[in-house]
């Protein structure tokens, strides 16, 4: 007897309806999983013959087939356990499955105890599109899987538990959807920020209009401390948002019980020795990298320089798309990347160019070949170019607490509003994103910014990109001011963040 339990997978961070097709026939007795399973798939006929064995029940002596389809696509992971148990023992007629259109997904112990797997988030929100009713998943992913909405999800803790609720005898609760604990979240405020004023205005800048910036400065300035107080003024995220940066990390196995969804705009901050798969993500079968974790928050990276030169030139692709395409022999994925680039780097290998103690060492050679590190291609896609000075003393020693996150945050939201108002209806979300014909509908400029704007360009020798960035940044200025046309004020702003010079003092 043929008896099918629905099932998901995974392919790149996107779910997709599995079919557990299980056989149960004559012949010498034999256990075979086909579908294209990997290892852990394969070895999912042990766990699942001790399951059974363990919890009382029977397991057949026969030839049992199991096919996972659809067959072209890779199965990967131990999520079939569970749909493979259940179909097994639907075939044996040793339970009857409900009539309401359900999924099954978890890995057994051999006890038939349920362990958690990663990527529910995409799973379940596969299973909604797809019209399933029911989820039956291990407790520990049932916070999580309550994320999709529209869902039965039914925590199960273990075999017997989940055939006693089939049976009728002691049902299973659903789960209440999530909610977050208030104040759950709180991270790096501006406030402990004593001094550099004008860096703080220009990760304000960043913030509002989603840009990059790149922090160059001696060390002990607070590049890395700036960088990190980042997401605290970075606006919300929407629902769409949160999900689509949570279901990455779902996916990477980053999300628990306690903490199924994100609140707060993912940071990371990858070392320096990070190599360019881990970066951009990959493997056999592709996962996600760090510029895929940032989705819709921010991807720090400190020491610029440090970092291999493959590493650096696998950003610039992603920066412009807001996706990266990672090609294996098992396939080929696009994974979401569309983040911030935060970067923090010395003015040259000693760290001390420029510095007032003038205990700098290097010569105009040595800083040549220490900056050159960095592509021109690369900082061309860096918006905001920003010296972060040495704290002085009486900024140190100064009582007056500085500016709070929250004031700062509630402009950057303010300018937020009027990208959103002004980009409705379209998939641009803020200043950073709008394409060129839509920079030359909403970034006009009157005479004395034309002017201004055409000898910065010759001076400067900025190309198309450079040009766009400026009328971008020029644009999310504006937004901060409230007004409604860029004057030669917000131009002249943004053109300073454009001073590559600082990189060759």
């Amino acid at each position: 007897m043929v008896q099918s339990i629905q099932s998901l997978g995974l392919h790149g961070v996107t779910g997709y309806l599995v079919t557990a097709e299980c056989d149960l026939s004559g012949g010498l007795p034999a256990f075979t999983v086909v579908g294209l399973p990997d290892a852990a798939v394969n070895e999912a006929r042990e766990r699942v013959r001790s399951a059974i064995k363990n919890c009382g029940f029977t397991f057949p002596v026969s030839r049992i087939t199991v096919n996972l389809a659809p067959a072209h696509l890779k199965k990967v992971g131990t999520l079939y356990d569970l749909p493979i148990l259940v179909g097994i023992l639907a075939a044996g007629k040793q339970l009857r499955l409900p009539r309401e259109n359900c999924a099954f997904l978890g890995e057994l112990s051999l006890s038939g105890q349920l362990r958690p797997c990663a990527g529910m988030l995409s799973m379940a929100l596969a299973a909604k599109r797809e019209g399933i009713e029911a989820l039956y998943v291990p407790a520990e992913n049932a916070a999580e899987a309550t994320l999709a909405e529209g869902l039965a999800v039914y925590p199960v803790e273990t075999v017997e538990e989940l055939l006693s609720h089939l049976r009728g005898r002691k049902k299973i609760s659903p789960a209440a959807p999530w909610t977050p604990e208030p104040g759950a979240e709180s991270g790096p405020d501006f406030s402990e920020v004593m001094g550099q004023e004008n860096v703080k205005r220009a990760l304000e800048i960043a913030a509002a209009g989603g840009h990059n910036i790149l922090l160059i400065g001696s060390p002990g300035a607070g590049k890395s401390m700036l960088a990190r107080r980042l997401p605290s003024i970075l606006p919300d995220m929407t629902r769409r948002e949160a999900l689509e940066a949570t279901e990455i990390w779902s996916v990477a196995g980053m999300t628990d019980r306690k903490h199924p969804l994100l609140l707060r705009r993912p940071f990371r901050s990858p070392h320096h020795t990070v190599s360019a798969v881990a970066l951009a993500g990959g493997g056999a079968f592709p996962r996600p990298g760090e510029i895929s974790l940032a989705h819709n928050g921010v991807l720090f990276l400190d020491e610029l320089p440090e970092f291999g030169k493959d590493s650096m030139e696998v950003l610039r692709q992603p920066i412009e798309d807001g996706e990266v395409t990672i090609t294996r022999t098992a396939g080929t994925v696009r994974l979401p990347s569309r983040f911030m680039l935060v970067c923090a780097m010395n003015p040259c290998r000693c760290g001390w160019r420029g510095h007032s103690s003038g205990r700098c060492a290097c010569t105009d050679a040595m800083v040549e070949k220490y900056t050159a590190r960095i592509s021109g291609p690369l900082l061309d896609r860096i918006d905001l170019h920003v010296e972060v000075p040495s704290v002085e003393f009486e900024a140190m020693r100064r009582r007056e607490k500085p500016e709070p996150s929250s004031a700062v945050k509630a402009r950057v939201n303010a300018a937020r509003a009027r990208q959103a108002e002004r980009f409705a209806g379209t998939e641009v979300s803020c200043n950073a994103h709008m394409t060129a014909a839509r920079v030359g509908e909403f970034c006009r400029l009157d005479d004395a910014g034309e002017r201004i704007l055409k000898a910065a360009f010759d001076r400067m020798g900025l190309t198309a990109r450079s040009h766009d960035r400026i009328l971008r940044v020029a644009r999310t200025i504006a937004d901060l001011d409230g007004a409604e046309r860029i004057s030669a004020a917000h131009l002249a702003e943004a053109i300073q963040y454009r001073n590559t010079d600082i990189l060759r003092k």
